[in-house]
């Protein structure tokens, strides 16, 4: 076996284990080794970056964003940055369609098997009955998935994928079908964000599909970074006036629909985990608190220095799918900004949720522009440098 296949394979292995750590936390299984398996699937990614030639300019960026995880573990004590880096890198030499269809295949696999084993009454419960907004007991169906908002985000997701590999081959009446699909989910979880998030993922794939130039227009893409920058400007928001929302109306009527979110941020926890004052430039071991809002934690975990990074790296990815057409690529990124504008699902520690991690993995080589010139591994990294010097 060539350097190159085995690359590919160690590769699949790291990325398999990732997906059943994936499935094991939405699962009704408590898995006490998660930490051990992260390290394993690091350092097969480290192995496949090995395993691949790099331009020197490519060895330049893996090694800047390297630095940033290890400044971001020792500020914070969370290894994902430097995990991101590595599965980041690793994607040079792969198909990345090729993966996200593996990726959707194992996991469509293995939320079915969760929710039979719940049916079965094998593994998770069926349904959950609680007060899960204002003062009404209600039963909602989580099929095995802990909550019914997990449940409704799983379809999300599984839909989302779904339609970026194969909106091209899609019939409207499939689009008719998902949507009909989403508002069944929707009797069973009640999640209106996971339902909402549907409809706008749907919607938009089906414009792409049929209106097919309007995925080479500029504006589009210009509109969806702005989107972006709007997101994270309303995280800001709700990060500094979570304290004070009890004292406007108008401002907290929007709140209850969120089901308490935002003032959530301060009145949720002894520390107001997710307020401003709780924002630092670097992270701190102790924001460690889970909350909803998912661009709000992503600055309260992170930092703001590593946040403004990762929104900055968005931002080359959106211009990199324009100059690609890669119009359902740019669908998956607009309705995953919103969606994290209410739920935390992609900013967690589980790196096979977050499908942009992979669409950047495509295209990071062609963000950078670094993927021309002399290439090599890494214990030639000696003799490159000095050809560049030379």
């Amino acid at each position: 076996m060539n350097r190159k296949k085995t690359g590919k394979l160690i590769f699949y292995i790291g990325l398999t284990i990732e997906i059943i750590i994936l499935l094991i936390d939405k699962s009704a299984v408590t898995n006490p080794i998660e930490g051990n398996l992260f390290r394993i699937t690091f350092l097969l990614f480290a192995a496949k970056i090995a395993l691949t030639e790099y331009t020197i300019n490519e060895w330049a960026v893996i090694a800047a964003f390297s630095i940033l995880g290890i400044v971001s573990y020792r500020m914070t004590g969370r290894n994902e940055i430097i995990r991101i880096v590595a599965l980041i890198a690793s994607c040079k030499e792969i198909d990345i369609k090729q993966t996200l269809s593996y990726m959707f295949k194992m996991v469509l696999g293995g939320c079915l098997i969760l929710i039979l084993l719940s049916l079965a009454g094998i593994l998770g419960a069926v349904s959950i009955t609680g007060i899960f907004r204002g003062d009404v007991v209600e039963t909602r169906y989580c099929l095995g998935f802990g909550h019914p908002n997990a449940l409704h985000c799983m379809f999300f997701m599984l839909v989302l994928l779904g339609m970026y590999l194969y909106a091209a081959k899609m019939r409207p009446y499939h689009f008719v079908i998902l949507v009909l699909m989403d508002a069944g989910m929707f009797l069973l979880t009640g999640s209106k964000t996971g339902a909402l998030a549907c409809v706008f993922a749907i919607g938009l794939a089906m414009l792409l599909r049929f209106c097919r130039r309007l995925g080479e227009i500029p504006l589009f893409y210009v509109f969806t970074a702005a989107g972006l920058g709007g997101c994270v400007f309303i995280a800001w928001w709700a990060a500094k006036n979570s304290e004070i929302l009890p004292y406007y109306p108008e401002w907290r009527k929007y709140d209850r629909l969120l089901s308490d979110r935002i003032i959530n941020l301060y009145y949720g926890s002894a520390s107001h985990a997710g307020t401003l004052p709780t924002w630092t430039l670097w992270g701190v071991p102790e924001n460690k608190y889970y909350f909803d809002l998912g661009w709000v934690r992503l600055f309260y975990w992170y930092g703001v220095v590593p946040a403004l990074i990762y929104i900055g790296v968005l931002l080359l990815l959106i211009g990199t799918l324009y100059r690609n057409k890669d119009a359902m690529g740019l669908m998956v990124l607009a309705s995953l900004f919103l969606y994290t504008l209410v739920e935390a699902h992609i900013v967690s520690v589980y790196l096979a949720r977050d499908y942009t991690l992979f669409l950047i993995g495509a295209y990071w080589t062609d963000m950078f522009h670094v993927n021309r010139g002399k290439a090599g591994y890494f214990w030639q990294l000696p003799k490159l440098l000095k050809g560049k010097a030379g």
